[in-house]
């Protein structure tokens, strides 16, 4: 069986609008599942491929900031 989860997850949420993305995001990081992080990936990926660089350079910013306090 060939499954690609990136298409997959594309699909699932293709034409949703911002509300519905943001339930889709909250409720992967309040519900804590491992099951939901491949999903959060390709969103940041879609997110990453169409950022100017200021935008990836702020955003490298802001993940820098919270790695150090780990």
């Amino acid at each position: 069986m060939d499954l690609n989860l990136r298409q997959a997850i594309r699909s699932n949420v293709a034409g949703n609008n911002e509300e519905q993305l943001e339930a889709t995001i909250i409720d992967a990081i309040q519900s804590g599942e491992e099951k939901m992080l491949p999903g959060l990936g390709v969103l940041f990926e879609m997110i990453w491929e169409q950022a100017s660089e200021e935008d990836k350079d702020q955003m490298l910013n802001m993940l820098h900031e919270e790695v150090q306090k780990l």
